[in-house]
């Protein structure tokens, strides 16, 4: 390997991870907003539902006003038969009694209505709670975990970052210069290893000259394709040297007299 890209490759390790724990970082809002959306709906519910109680229990508490307003109407009206002097007015009255007997009927048959709706919407309201404590427990538990992770991933991220400018520093400036702006143009690495003739880069297969001058390490080369600075982590294997030949005439064969 190349000895100019070995702090580079430790440095793009740092660069990758630190890349990695910001997008880890990023979609942390997004995590929560996933488990705030339900909490929001249940506790839209639940307030919806307890609104619902209690405007019903208004209603019913309205009629009851009326009833006891219609009863004490109709008990003046049965006090005043005995003051009327014509059987024609005592047979009005009574007919006035008896619709009013059938109003307050209609007004108790509107309050059992109002109290069973009462009874069905408390009912609506406890299982809204239940749902909505169950999503709060959630709600915090996840919470404290994403709180807990952007606690890690921030104190590894400030870490890396340190680790980063004490390797770059030793890197020579123009080889870091390349190194960065080949890393800002293709948003990712800058290095490639070269794996089974395939620049690891882009995934193509890369000419056996080229394949061969990395190898060598003499010099910097990139991917024709995607223009990445190529490496080989390994050994180039060492050819046996051939012995010298031996002069066949000085070999005696055995038994073979000079």
């Amino acid at each position: 390997m190349n000895q100019n890209l070995s702090p580079l490759i430790e440095l793009q390790k740092l660069d990758l991870r630190i890349a990695e724990i910001k997008d880890q970082r990023r979609k942390i809002p997004e995590r929560l907003q996933a488990v705030d959306a339900p909490l929001r709906e249940a506790q839209q519910l639940h307030q919806q539902t307890n609104v619902s109680v209690e405007t019903l229990i208004k209603e019913r508490r309205s009629h009851e006003q009326d009833l006891e307003a219609h009863e004490a109407h109709t008990e003046k009206m049965k006090s005043r038969l005995s003051d009327l002097k014509s059987n024609k007015e005592y047979q009005a009255h009574l007919f006035e009694i008896e619709v009013a007997n059938k109003k307050k009927g209609d007004i108790e048959e509107k309050i059992l209505l109002c109290m069973e709706k009462i009874e069905q919407q408390q009912l609506t309201a406890k299982d809204a709670q239940e749902k909505l404590s169950t999503i709060e427990k959630a709600f915090t538990q996840e919470k404290q975990a994403l709180d807990e992770l952007e606690h890690r991933l921030s104190t590894e991220l400030a870490d890396l970052e340190a680790q980063q400018r004490a390797r770059s520093a030793h890197v020579e400036k123009g080889l870091l210069a390349r190194y960065n702006s080949i890393k800002a143009s293709r948003k990712d690495h800058a290095l490639a290893e070269i794996k089974e003739g395939i620049c690891s880069g882009c995934r193509l297969q890369l000419p056996p000259q080229l394949i061969s001058e990395v190898k060598r390490a003499e010099d910097l080369h990139t991917c024709p394709y995607c223009r990445r600075m190529l490496y080989w982590d390994g050994q180039i294997p060492v050819q046996p040297m051939p012995g010298p030949e031996l002069d066949k005439t000085s070999v005696l064969e055995i038994g073979e007299s000079v």
